[in-house]
Order: C-alpha cells, then sequence, then structure tokens
C-alpha cells in the first residue's frame, strides 16, 4: 500500500542554534499529537546544530547563509511537505506542555479557521522590557492584540490558503506580519491558541536590536506604507522610554531604568532607517531586499 500523506507538517528553520535547538526538538517529539513530518531548513550552521539535529527524525535542506530570505525560504519548504497542515516551529521555541502542537492543529477542527498561532512566553533570563512586552503581547486569556497579525515561533496554516497567498519576498523581515494582515483583509479567521504556550524571547544587544528593527521599518513600509518622520521617532521614543522606565522601576530593574532611554532610541532610529530604505526602493521599484538582508545578518550568528 503506497505511504500515507502526513497531515501535519512540520518546519524548522536553524541556523547556529545548538545552545537550544536539542530542547526544541525533544519538546516537539514529546508531544502528545504524533502524525506529523518535519522538514528542518538550515542557513549554514557552523556549530553543533546539524550534530544534533541528526538525532531526530527529519528531512534536511541546507541553504547558504546569503541565500536565507524567510519569504522565500518559507515558500520553498512548504512546497517540498505534504501536510494539509503546515506547522512553524523555530529552532529556539520550547514547547512548553505536551499539547501545545495537538492544541495548534486542533483549531482546524473549526472550518473557519485558516491559520493560528500560540502564545509566547519569555526565558527566565530576560530583561525585564522583554517579559513587559510579551506580557501585553501574549496575554494568558481572551485575543491578542490587533497588532499582532500572526507569529510563528508556533503557527499553523492551512496549506489551501498558503496557496491563495504565499510569503511575500518584497523585504527581508515580516512575512508573517504581511500574511496575517492578509488573511485579515480576505476575512480569513487566524485564531490566537493562548493554551498552546512555547518559550521563546531575546535579550539583544543593541548591535543586534539595530538589525531586527532595521529590517522591520523595512518591512513595514512595504506591509503598510506611508512615511516615517523624526517628530514621530521622538513621539514613539518618549512614550516607550517613559513605559519601560516605569516597569524598571515597578520591577526593582534599576539597571534596565539606566539603559532603557539609549535601548529605545536604537529601537526607534532603527525602524527609522529602515522604513526610508523600504519608501527609497518602493518609490524606485527596487525588488532587491539584499540591502535588509546585510544590516540583519551582520548583526546575528
Amino acid at each position: 500500500m503506497p505511504e500515507q500523506t502526513p497531515r501535519v507538517s512540520v518546519i524548522m528553520r536553524t541556523k547556529n542554534a545548538d545552545w537550544v535547538v536539542e530542547d526544541a526538538l525533544k519538546g516537539l517529539y514529546a508531544q502528545n499529537f504524533k502524525d506529523f513530518e518535519l522538514l528542518v531548513v538550515d542557513s549554514g550552521s557552523t556549530d553543533r546544530t546539524l550534530d544534533i539535529v541528526r538525532r531526530f527524525p527529519h528531512r534536511l535542506i541546507e541553504i547558504e547563509a546569503k541565500a536565507y530570505f524567510p519569504g522565500m525560504v518559507l515558500n520553498s519548504a512548504i512546497e517540498q511537505t505534504q501536510g494539509d497542515i503546515v506547522v512553524f516551529l523555530n529552532s529556539d521555541s520550547v514547547a512548553q506542555h505536551p499539547e501545545a502542537l495537538e492544541r495548534i492543529v486542533g483549531a482546524f477542527n473549526d472550518p473557519a479557521v485558516q491559520a493560528a498561532f500560540a502564545r509566547q512566553t519569555p526565558r527566565p533570563e530576560a530583561h525585564g522590557w522583554v517579559r513587559r512586552d510579551y506580557a501585553s503581547s501574549f496575554p494568558e486569556k481572551g485575543p491578542a492584540p490587533e497588532w499582532i497579525t500572526m507569529s510563528l515561533p508556533l503557527a499553523a496554516m492551512r496549506r489551501s490558503c498558503w496557496q491563495q497567498h504565499p510569503f511575500y519576498t518584497s523585504a527581508w523581515a515580516s512575512e508573517d506580519t504581511e500574511w496575517g494582515l492578509w488573511a485579515r483583509k480576505a476575512g480569513h479567521h487566524v485564531a490566537y491558541v493562548a493554551d498552546a504556550i512555547v518559550m521563546h524571547s531575546h535579550n539583544y544587544t543593541l548591535s543586534q536590536l539595530y538589525g531586527r528593527r532595521f529590517v522591520e521599518g523595512e518591512a513595514d513600509a512595504f506591509i503598510y506604507g506611508g512615511k516615517a518622520t523624526l517628530g514621530s521617532l521622538f513621539r514613539q521614543w518618549l512614550r516607550d522610554t517613559v513605559r519601560d522606565s516605569l516597569w524598571c522601576l515597578k520591577s526593582g530593574e534599576f539597571a534596565g531604568l539606566m539603559l532603557a532611554p539609549v535601548r529605545r532610541f536604537v529601537y526607534g532610529w532603527a525602524y527609522w532607517k529602515g522604513h526610508l530604505l523600504g519608501e527609497e526602493r518602493i518609490a524606485r521599484g527596487d525588488g532587491d531586499a539584499s540591502r535588509g538582508q546585510a544590516v540583519v545578518l551582520a548583526r546575528h550568528d
């Protein structure tokens, strides 16, 4: 008899994740839900990541670091899977209970649901401002905030819906945000599954934070349009600095209090610079996303 097509395909992207990928894979294979295939896409790991991955059932695609453009890589990976439901699990996302995958997949028992994403909790060592952001972004109950349209550390979508709208490739970052916004505008339901929980967060250095916010700014120019101004940058910096400072005072994180104005300046300045690049590219009809890629990859392993 021919082999039965898996109902669920899990896609995991990796690069130099040996500090966490074993925990992520152990968490995946400890799930109560077992009917899945795993496709790993590695973009040039130079540490022990692939040695660890080889201990678990999977198929592997290897690409060069310079070939890593998230939307393009995800589209290619999905084409090489078989499941009707495609699950995305980051290599640094660790399931916090054995029902996480079951609950994400279970969301599709409702025929109105075309995609779903999990609740994320920060790591124990997460900085105070990171913990605060996660608490507001991924609530324990109720819906996710309006501005989160999709988030891929643990998420899923119907293949049929992805076929209607593959991930965009205009800019390097925020492929999940763009897809979720399209789904919302198209009238598709994207479910927030608060009882499916993964641990996922980053304590970025200022250099890494600059890279991430730069490509997010570039992406937002393509996704939302509009112009980024220095006036809006200053107002956002002031609001975020006050909010971070109050959180640090409340939680007793006085080192974070001193860093808040600098961190939020880098946060906003990088976004503004990236948005300007996106605006310039749109005006020129420039389809080359490699400039943003260079900025972020130079700041991450």
